[in-house]
């Protein structure tokens, strides 16, 4: 998990392991948080697999600061 401040909010970009079976390559899925004075704003869900850990942190980090434009 990865976290800033951004205008205001807190958001978070998470990795999820997403490894099925030993001898399959892993695989992170990627989501996103925003918080606000410790309430959750917002939760993305999943938003795609990456081969990763940071490619999954950065891209829900990356939906926090779209979802923080479009709503700020």
């Amino acid at each position: 998990m990865q976290a800033e401040i951004y205008k205001g909010y807190s958001i978070w970009g998470h990795a999820i392991l997403q490894q099925m079976d030993i001898l399959e390559p892993e695989r992170y899925a990627a989501s996103g948080t925003i918080t606000q004075h410790t309430k959750v704003i917002e939760t993305s869900g999943i938003l795609g697999s990456f081969e990763t850990e940071e490619d999954a942190r950065q891209a829900g980090l990356a939906w926090a600061r779209a979802w923080v434009d479009s709503h700020g």
